[in-house]
Parts: C-alpha cells; structure tokens; sequence
C-alpha cells in the first residue's frame, strides 16, 4: 500500500466519502488510488474555485466535510476564495493540496511556490505530510480538525513522494469533542438581560440557532419577553418557509442596518458576531448597533448554541409554549413587468416542497425574504464571506449532497462570470439544479458602492462596471457547458419556464432580463 491509498482509506473509514477535484501531476498517484479504493465519489471541477465552493455548499448540506483535491500552489490559490467564503460559514473542509516531492523542491521547479505561506490565512489547521508511513495519520488528524466545532478547514498539503512510497496500513478515526456548552453565567446573565430591558433587547441569531429547533426557542424567548428575533446579515443555511418563523435578517445597506438596530438597548449574540457594516464608509460607524447598545455573549460559534438557546428559553420562558408561526396563504405568481418582490413571489409561489435555495443575488435579490416566508418549507443559503462567484458552485454542492432535493440558484450575472464552470460540473453529474441568473448586464452592487463612498464616478468608473458591449448570452454560454437554458423577459415567461423545470430532473438555467 502506498501513501495515497493509505490516505483514501483513512479519508473514507473518518467519514469523508465525497472528493472535489482539480488534479495535476503532483496529485496523480492520489487519483489512481481513488481507482483502487472504492467508496470516494470523485467530482470533477474545470476550476479551482469551483471545488471549493462545492465543497461549502456540500458540508453545509450533508453537515460532514468533503475532501478537494488540488494541485500544488497556484492551484490552491485559485481555490482560496471560496475557501474564505467556507471558513466564514463554518463549514468544515478537508483540503488535499499535492505538491512537488520533498527532494524535488530545492531545484525550483516553475511550480514551487511556499505553499503553507499560500494556506495558512484560509486555513484553521495545516499541515505537510513529512513521510508516507505518517500520511494517514495527518489525514485522519485533518478530518479530526475539519469537523471540530464550529467546523473548520483543514489543510493537507502532500508531496508527491509521500504519496507514492511505501505506507504503513490506514489510521482508524480520531474522536472530536462535542462543542463545548455555554457557561451558566452565559446563560444567566442573558436571562437578567431579557428580563429587565425586554422590548429593548435583540436577539442575533447565527448557526445552529436558525435550524428548526433553535427558532422556535427563540420565539419562545421573544413571545414571554418582547425581545426581538433576527439573523445576522450573512448566514450559511436557514430553515425557512411555512410552519417556521419569518426571521429577518440585518440588512446590507448600512443606514437601513443602522435604522432597524436603532430601537435596542440591548444585543444578545447566539452564535452570531457583532454586527458591523461590510465596509468603511465616509462619516458613518463600522459598528451597525446604536451607541451604549450592550452586548453579551450567549453562545459563541465553537460553543453549543442549539443547547444554550434551549437553556435560556427554559430559563425565561418556563411553561410558554412557542407561538405558532402565523402562516398567511402561499404566494402566487404575479406575472407582468419584472420586480425583484415579483421574482421572489413567483420563486416562492413555484418552488417545490424542501427545496435547496442558494442566494448570490447580491442586489436583485436584496429584498427576497419578505415575500419569501410563507413559501413552502425550505433551506436559503447565502455567501457569508463576501466573495462573489460562489452561488454556482454552492448550487453544485448542495445537489451532490441532497441529490432527492430540488436546488434553485437565485444568481447574479456578474458573480456567475467568476465560476462558469460549475455549470459544465452540474451537467455530467445530473444535478437537479434550476439557476435563474438576473441578466442586468453591469456590477449593480459596485454602482451602488461608488455612491455610497462619495467617489463621484465618471463615464470611465462606469464602464468599468459595466457587463454590456458584448451583452452576455448565458442560454449560449450554458449550452456550451451542456445545460439547457431559456431567456425570460418578463414574470409570466418566468412563471412559465420555472413550471418546467420544477416538473423535470436536471440542470436547467433560466436567463431573468432585470431592466
């Protein structure tokens, strides 16, 4: 047995069953041994970027980490930002980066690059193998990090020669440690919190806390107190639709956040961060809570946030029932001119039953969650690091996780253009996937930004942001890859087409004219 074999079967007997891959040489005897050792799924991606964004959308889905396969530095470095958006979301990941074999390095090879000094700011654990007798040890150490609360990224990187020499036999799983409980101080100094500022106390949700479960503790927090109930403003997968809660979340633009936090005295985080504006902004504060506004720690991400919100619940809630969600009638398709509420009414009036929603709207779909709540019983994910050109690859993750499910990509044009690819991946894996990508033909949010910084663009600013002068064709662009697409004008086309799609298996892409 090789290293790599050694590797694939420690990777396999630890739970990670799933390979997202990009390989070149370095990686070649790990390929063979995915070959010779049944059980890994491999998927092909023609892009860095797409692995690892594949491997976000998967780990948030399936709740255990998948493996990507990468080659060497530069490859790990197109690869990096949506393994950011993955660190920002928590998700656990295994990374496998090849590389030139340990004697090989100091010839300075054209690929020799410092690959842990490439790693290390995206990464929560790193290491590089030494030995292929020692390979399998370091992988099963990855997964122990990976899935270590709240899940992290584990970065492997492996020379070539520890891949193809002599290894001893696999490593048997390493335990990981349940995330530890909030302390009874946490939750006790929240229940004095609520108790005495009620009306004046928000309550910040993130993580475990806006599954099912950890909602309905909160309203029952809300409904005996008068606490305000949101999620922070990026999250990496909601339970949402009819039968739950209609959790807002902390809007994007910052004078909106500053409006909607301006009434609380008083912010408890559960397993969220406190929220901040995404950027600096003339004459306005980076914090997006009121000035004197009191912040304190319910649970923090790596500790038990589902448990801690139950704790506090039974604390100030005793023998109060969560109210039941106020469910008003299923929307319907609007039809007429295109609006972003008629997108997402149409979207929500037509998705199936536990659908997989996967949001990189960015501006279009800003005001989705309104017109959203009484949709039928879905899972929104959202980018949560602020990297554009992870919606297609989440999309691609979330399907190869929950093949049953019906996945629906809510896509900016812009931030499709940076992982393409991921459509080309959709269509030989068969993934039941429908992109509705918002064709407004410009950078809409950067137009925005320039205004909001008061840089006074000019016509040269402007084109810089701009998509058209060759328009995209995305029907063009996504049969090219293998996935069949139509052009909607308007919100009955798009009523029309998303019918057809729901009633079908397989990728399909829906071009949206957003005047």
């Amino acid at each position: 047995m090789n290293g790599a074999e050694s590797l694939v079967h420690t990777l396999l007997a630890s739970g990670v069953d799933t390979c997202f891959a990009n390989p070149g040489t370095s990686e070649m005897h790990f390929v063979a041994a995915l070959d010779r050792v049944p059980g890994m799924r491999c998927v092909l991606g023609l892009f860095e970027g797409v692995v690892t964004g594949a491997a976000d959308g998967y780990a948030r889905m399936a709740e255990k980490p998948a493996a990507t396969l990468l080659h060497c530095g530069p490859g790990l470095a197109n690869a990096l930002s949506n393994i950011h958006n993955a660190r920002r979301a928590r998700s656990p990941m295994v990374n496998i980066v090849g590389d030139h074999a340990t004697y090989h390095r100091p010839w300075d090879a054209p690929l020799t690059s410092d690959v842990e000094g490439v790693a290390r700011p995206f990464s929560d654990w790193l290491r590089t193998g030494l030995s292929a007798r020692n390979i399998a040890a370091d992988g099963a150490a990855a997964v122990q990090a990976a899935r270590s609360a709240p899940g992290q990224i584990a970065t492997l990187i492996l020379p070539a020669n520890t891949a193809w020499e002599e290894a001893d036999d696999p490593v048997a799983p390493l335990p990981v440690a349940a995330p530890t409980a909030a302390s009874p101080q946490q939750v006790e100094t929240a229940a004095r919190l609520l108790q005495r500022n009620g009306s004046k106390v928000v309550l910040l949700l993130a993580g475990a806390a806006l599954r099912e479960e950890g909602q309905r503790a909160a309203w029952r927090i809300a409904s005996a107190t008068g606490a305000k109930v949101m999620a922070q403003m990026s999250n990496a997968r909601i339970e949402r639709g009819q039968g739950r809660y209609p959790i807002e979340r902390v809007p994007y633009p910052v004078d909106t956040a500053l409006a909607a936090l301006a009434p609380y005295a008083t912010c408890i985080l559960v397993g969220a961060k406190h929220p901040v504006a995404f950027f600096a902004y003339p004459g306005k504060p980076g914090s997006l809570l009121p000035e004197g506004c009191e912040v304190h720690v319910l649970a923090r991400p790596d500790q038990d946030v589902a448990a801690a919100i139950e704790d506090l619940a039974d604390q100030v809630a005793a023998g109060t029932a969560a109210p039941m969600p106020n469910d008003g009638p299923r929307p319907t398709a609007p039809g007429g001119p295109i609006t972003s509420e008629g997108i997402a009414r149409t979207v929500a009036a037509l998705m199936p039953e536990n659908a997989i929603i996967v949001d990189e709207g960015v501006t279009t779909g800003r005001g989705f969650f309104p017109e959203t709540h009484n949709a039928p019983k879905h899972d929104w994910l959202q980018l949560t690091g602020g990297s554009i050109g992870e919606g297609l690859p989440l999309a691609l993750g979330a399907s190869i996780a929950c093949p049953e499910r019906k996945v629906i990509g809510l896509q900016a044009d812009g931030s499709a253009m940076y992982t393409l690819q991921a459509l080309w991946t959709m269509a030989r894996e068969g993934c039941d996937a429908t992109i509705i990508v918002f064709s407004n033909r410009k950078y809409a949010i950067l137009r925005q930004e320039l205004m909001n910084v008061g840089a006074n663009p000019g016509r040269t600013a402007l084109d810089m942001l701009d998509l058209g002068n060759p328009d995209l064709d995305w029907v063009k662009l996504a049969g090219g890859m293998g996935v069949e697409g139509a052009v909607a004008g308007d919100l009955d086309r798009l009523a029309d087409l998303m019918r057809q799609a729901m009633a079908r298996r397989g990728p399909f892409l829906i071009e949206l004219l957003v005047p």
